[in-house]
């Protein structure tokens, strides 16, 4: 653990402020276990677990139906990862998703939908009916959006490269919009301690403002009495709660508290001289020892009709 702290000292010292429990550190170096989930435009549920069960042992993610937890083995050398069947995604990253409530025939937006992962989990959801907007800012990551949507048979996407930013002036158009933002990554240092390295204060700050715009952006372009989802898989509070929080200022939104059977942290509403209103207290703030998962902040918005 002294090892890890030289890597970033800066990083350590601030989240002594956010969770300073020996339990955290130590489910932040753990390996991160692997999970997928049952992509039923292909298949049915029962017929994959069944078949993956002769060579596998798996676990439900108790708040994502067709979302398991996998020991032994490589899954991904499997003819159902091969084929589209399943696809491998973080089982925490699989809610924003479920809690959009999306309906076949509706009109979606994924504001930064690269690689593909909730794109394709809504359009399961949506049974390939309606439409959804795919849409990121940067080239490489629009061909392995593209890639996934084509490999998990999606026909009702359309993928679109813009600055999310771009969408706000589609005011009142979308029936849902997700707004899974760039962020610090520190949910992700399980998998990969560069982003341990990478972390940096002045990137926070910068990522804050940028979220700020794009969830303004986000509320201005859903339909009167639509949902918002905006995710992170980030825990500082400038990147969550204070973006949250800036969006209830600075609008009519209202937060609605997502109920799933998982453990979760109390959302922040006081750090480092700045107060938040309790209404933030309705997100979900996922640490690492919670679920053994990465970290992850879900808020779900809805707007008046």
């Amino acid at each position: 653990m002294d090892g890890l702290r030289d890597t970033n000292p800066d990083f350590f010292r601030k989240y002594e402020d956010i969770d300073d429990t020996e339990e955290f550190l130590h489910y932040m170096m753990l390996p991160l276990r692997q999970s997928f989930r049952v992509n039923t435009l292909k298949a049915g549920i029962d017929e994959v677990v069944e078949r993956l069960s002769e060579e596998f042992e798996l676990e439900s993610v108790p708040w994502v139906r067709e979302g398991f937890f996998v020991y032994g083995g490589e899954i991904t050398n499997t003819p159902e990862f091969a084929l589209g069947l399943i696809f491998m995604q973080e089982a925490s990253s699989m809610i924003p998703a479920a809690v959009l409530d999306v309906e076949p025939g509706m009109l979606v937006l994924d504001m930064a939908a690269s690689p593909g992962s909730k794109t394709t989990q809504m359009s399961a959801y949506m049974e390939n009916r309606g439409c959804i907007i795919a849409n990121d800012v940067k080239y490489p990551r629009i061909n392995i959006l593209i890639s996934n949507i084509q490999k998990f048979g999606s026909v009702n996407v359309r993928v679109t490269m813009k600055d999310g930013r771009y969408f706000g002036r589609f005011r009142d158009t979308f029936d849902r919009v997700l707004l899974d933002a760039p962020c610090s990554n520190v949910g992700m240092i399980r998998k990969n301690y560069k982003y341990l390295r990478l972390w940096r204060q002045r990137d926070v700050e910068a990522l804050s403002r940028l979220q700020k715009e794009l969830i303004m952006a986000a509320y201005r372009a859903l339909k009167p009495g639509g949902v918002l989802v905006y995710s992170t898989c980030t825990l500082d509070p400038e990147e969550n709660e204070e973006v949250v929080d800036y969006l209830l200022s600075n609008t009519d939104a209202n937060l609605e508290k997502i109920d799933l059977p998982l453990k979760s942290h109390e959302p922040v509403t006081e750090f480092r001289g700045k107060t938040y209103t309790d209404e933030v207290r309705k997100c979900l703030r996922i640490h690492p020892q919670d679920n053994n998962t990465e970290g992850f902040f879900v808020a779900k918005v809805v707007k008046d009709e």
